[in-house]
């Protein structure tokens, strides 16, 4: 089998980071909707899915009985599993994060600061690391976290706004960047866009309308974006924004256009003073405050997507408005003389008026007027086609937004481009309603660039496109696994799965500036591209001083072959990342989404990373391979160690995974099963594990964690908010001893609450005493049964009484939590990390990170240095002693 056909997919998973408010899409919601971005798997096993039914795009999701799903269904489920954990057993009542920000601004202080430990370039095609499981080659360069929106100006400042890391800042036409949003209680980015006097204006709440999207906290402007920050006094109008997400911001007359989750609002653009209009929610009963506020299909009710402003008449406007997989409101309004708005019927041409035909819509107008282009993803395409989700791009050549509008391009047409998803078995649009741009170049109306999974350009108004930023470069003749020829023949290309686009110049010269989930990319406007259609010049802006890389973990062990640790972790859409005491430029020796990690802490190069559903692979030698498994596949230097869970998909998308504090060979991963094997990094197949415990059909492991051959695990099943029931089990590691605890389901304070139970953190001097970290939120934002309250909670006899330890605790979502060698508790959160003192029974905030969501905490080998890993800030350390 080739190389590229074993290379592991990009196609994203999108957890999303933490922002002022969420509000997920319940289970019943989402039944029979697709709520993941489509698939992360190996080429050879997505192209066998593909071809055994239509249903490899269907929309609905895998059962809560472990049954196997198509590669859609199970990155559906993946998704909106990083939901579960913060929702259930109910719904979220908005403002539970800007809450929570502003309690734990108030906890005291710690006066250590973090140390930044991933603020250096990371290179997805390091030569370093072309074993067969990484995407090394692909062409896609330097990389960061995901870019939800872009700006740029005509004297060389690019903004770029993250997935869940804030908004930055280069002056340089890219690179050299500055975080310029940390004071604000949202980083996660909507929509960027500056208007017609030079201000910056940022939509917060990140819009791709994913089951596991956090929500914003309104509209900020910053009036001179050259120079300064955004602060909380620079919100525009009052609270009414909070909890929404924000996909575009457009200009009209003296008006700024907001579209949101929560409908289209508009506000003056002359005063930051006075509330948001509401001036059109299709289904008004849902929003907060309405009889049906609380109905568990409320968040995908008032979705709208895009305004399209007539240049001519800024009063005329066309809302495209709808839910990406489908609703009797979808569709394209417009406001009449009366001042109600309607549903455009008939009358636009080519572009569907039908609500199966509109889903996620992207507008854009050329500089002159003289067009009007559009992105239209259809939701019966999403829930039949297996190929794609894509309806077309269009334009309307009299440049109204009424019309009429001509089809310029579908999935086949752009197919034939250089598209290198034809070569995986996909083509462009298949996740449509995920990845969308579109713009126009300012200087002429026939130059559009339109964002997919890859980056297509027209130079002639859609007649012909090209792919001049294709997926990556596996599967073309001119690739080469040989790393003296670094991508072969092949051009540099952009990281794959596109969602923000800019126009700028920078010393005379215009650039496109495109954001994905890898990051900034940028080419000259008037660009070069090879026979094939494929940019020769496309250069990457994550130049290491933009960090909002998304970890789910983190790995720290000595670097015995240059001195000090090295430090791994698994990534979001971006592998997983290896950085050695003496390297200038960050590794990535795994592809895809990474998981869990483990590192040894006596050899940083004996790493176990999951991919996902318990996909784990091991390596001794950091992977590192100079790809001549090609032709040797003996030569391989990391190796499938999956145990049964996997194969059945009873784990969950990040499943658990741990060593034994003090036997570090012993090893115990959660599914359905707890899952023990004892050849510590030796191991070399999956067949090594043996079950020690089945935790029962419909339940899947959260949290595991062992100690001298006792072992801790939580559970959830079913997981999502129709019946959330959750449990703890403890046993030991050769499978004795195994029961399942007794937890309350209600009860009086001090219980264990009903929701996800997410981590442990066993005291190294004794294997009875042990913390539960609880995600969620306490009952005063979740309505469900048994909610409950407190987020920490200790057990001093082995897991069968448990007392509430949170106090003055922040009322914010708990991933992880770690004993320190002092005796100290670290726990990271939703936004940020706690810690409580040796002898004290109150918490104070650790360092001054921004609002990001820190995942998993982890020590170094001699316990000295407390390592967090952020999803949208990187990976940071700080000492223990600066802690206290």
């Amino acid at each position: 089998m080739s190389a590229p056909t074993r290379r592991r997919r990009w196609l994203a998973t999108c957890a999303i980071t933490a922002s002022a408010a969420l509000v997920a899409i319940p289970a019943s919601a989402a039944s029979g909707q697709n709520n993941g971005p489509f698939g992360v798997r190996a080429l050879d096993r997505l192209a066998a899915e593909r071809e055994q039914s239509v249903g490899a795009m269907s929309p609905s999701l895998k059962g809560e009985d472990g049954d196997d799903g198509n590669e859609a269904d199970e990155i559906a489920e993946g998704a909106d599993q990083y939901a579960e954990a913060r929702t259930s057993p109910g719904i979220v009542a908005p403002g539970a994060y800007g809450a929570a920000w502003d309690d734990l601004t108030n906890l005291p202080r710690s006066g250590g600061s973090w140390r930044h430990v991933t603020d250096l370039p990371y290179n997805s095609d390091d030569p370093r690391y072309r074993d067969i499981d990484s995407n090394s080659s692909g062409g896609s360069g330097n990389v960061t976290g995901r870019m939800a929106a872009m700006a740029a100006d005509d004297d060389g400042y690019v903004y770029a706004g993250s997935a869940g890391g804030g908004v930055w800042r280069s002056q340089k036409g890219g690179g050299h960047w500055q975080p310029i949003s940390d004071r604000l209680p949202a980083q996660s980015t909507g929509a960027l866009a500056l208007d017609g006097g030079g201000r910056l204006w940022l939509g917060t709440g990140e819009a791709t309308t994913n089951a596991d999207a956090y929500l914003g906290s309104g509209v900020y402007v910053l009036s001179h974006p050259h120079h300064g920050t955004f602060s909380a006094r620079s919100r525009v109008g009052g609270d009414e924004l909070e909890s929404t997400t924000v996909h575009q911001l457009r200009f009209g007359g003296a008006k700024v256009w907001a579209a949101t989750s929560e409908g289209v609002w508009s506000h003056s653009t002359k005063t930051l003073k006075g509330a948001w209009k509401l001036e059109f929610a299709p289904n008004p009963d849902y929003l907060p405050g309405g009889s049906k506020a609380d109905d568990d299909s409320a968040a995908y009710k008032n979705i709208a997507n895009d305004i399209a402003i007539d240049a001519k008449d800024p009063s005329k406007v066309v809302l495209a408005v709808g839910w990406r997989s489908g609703d009797d409101y979808n569709g394209f309004y417009t406001r009449g003389a009366d001042g109600a708005w309607t549903r455009i019927t008939s009358g636009l041409g080519d572009l569907p008026t039908d609500p199966d035909g509109v889903g996620n819509v992207t507008f854009a107008r050329s500089a002159d007027g003289s067009r009007y282009y559009a992105i239209d993803q259809s939701p019966e395409q999403l829930n039949t086609n297996p190929d794609s989700a894509l309806e077309g791009i269009f334009v309307s050549k009299s440049g109204s937004p009424t019309g009429p509008w001509t089809k310029i391009a579908d999935y086949q047409a752009l197919a034939v481009d250089g598209s290198a998803l034809t070569s995986s078995g996909y083509m462009p649009g298949v996740q449509a309603w995920y990845n969308q741009f579109l713009t126009v170049d300012p200087a002429d109306a026939q130059h559009v660039y339109a964002g997919l999974e890859e980056v297509h350009e027209s130079k002639d108004g859609g007649a012909t496109w090209s792919a001049v930023g294709p997926y990556w470069n596996f599967g073309f003749s001119c690739w080469s696994i040989d790393p003296a020829k670094q991508t072969g023949d092949c051009n540099q290309t952009t990281h794959p799965d596109q969602h923000g686009v800019a126009i700028g110049r920078y010393h005379g010269k215009s650039f496109v500036y495109v954001g994905n989930d890898g990051g900034v990319y940028k080419r000259p406007v008037a660009g070069s591209q090879d026979a094939s259609g494929h940019a020769t010049d496309w250069t990457s802006l994550n130049d290491g001083s933009i960090d909002t890389l998304q970890y789910y973990s983190v790995g720290v062990g000595k670097d015995l072959d240059y001195g000090g640790v090295s430090v791994t972790g698994g990534l979001q859409d971006n592998g997983q990342s290896v950085l050695r005491s003496n390297d200038k430029v960050m590794g990535s020796n795994f592809g895809g989404d990474g998981g869990d990690t483990l590192t040894d802490p006596a050899n940083g190069c004996n790493i176990a990373e999951e991919y996902v559903y318990l996909a784990i692979q091991v390596t001794q030698n950091c992977a590192v391979n100079d790809g001549s498994w090609i032709d040797d596949s003996s030569k391989a230097t990391s190796y499938n160690v999956a145990p049964a869970d996997n194969a059945t998909g009873e784990a969950r998308f990040i499943a658990p995974l741990a060593a034994d504090a003090k036997n570090p060979e012993t090893w115990v991963a959660g599914g359905r099963h707890v899952w023990v094997q004892t050849h510590g990094y030796a191991i070399r197949s999956g067949d090594e594990w043996k079950s020690a415990y089945d935790l029962g059909a419909g339940r899947t492991a959260t949290a595991v964690a062992a100690l001298g051959g006792k072992v801790y695990a939580a559970w959830c099943g079913p997981c999502n908010n129709q019946g959330f029931a959750r449990g703890i089990s403890v046993g030991h590691a050769d499978g004795t001893g195994w029961h399942d605890i007794t937890l309350p389901t209600t009860g009086a304070d001090g219980t264990v609450p009903n929701r996800y139970l997410s981590g442990f953190a066993v005291d190294p001097k004794n294997a009875d005493h042990v913390y539960l970290a609880v995600n969620g939120f306490s009952r005063h934002w979740t309505e469900g049964p048994g909610a409950g309250v407190g987020h920490v909670f200790e057990s001093k006899d082995g897991g069968i009484t448990w007392t509430d330890i949170s106090k003055n605790l922040p009322d914010v979502p708990t991933n992880s939590a770690v004993v320190t060698p002092n005796g100290g508790l670290a726990v990271a959160t939703d936004l940020g990390v706690v810690y409580r003192a040796p002898g004290r029974t109150t918490w104070q905030r650790v360092g001054d990170l921004p609002a990001v969501a820190v995942l998993q905490l982890k020590l170094s080998p001699d316990g000295s240095t407390l390592y967090a890993a952020t999803h949208g800030r990187g990976i940071y350390s700080i000492k223990v002693r600066d802690c206290d």
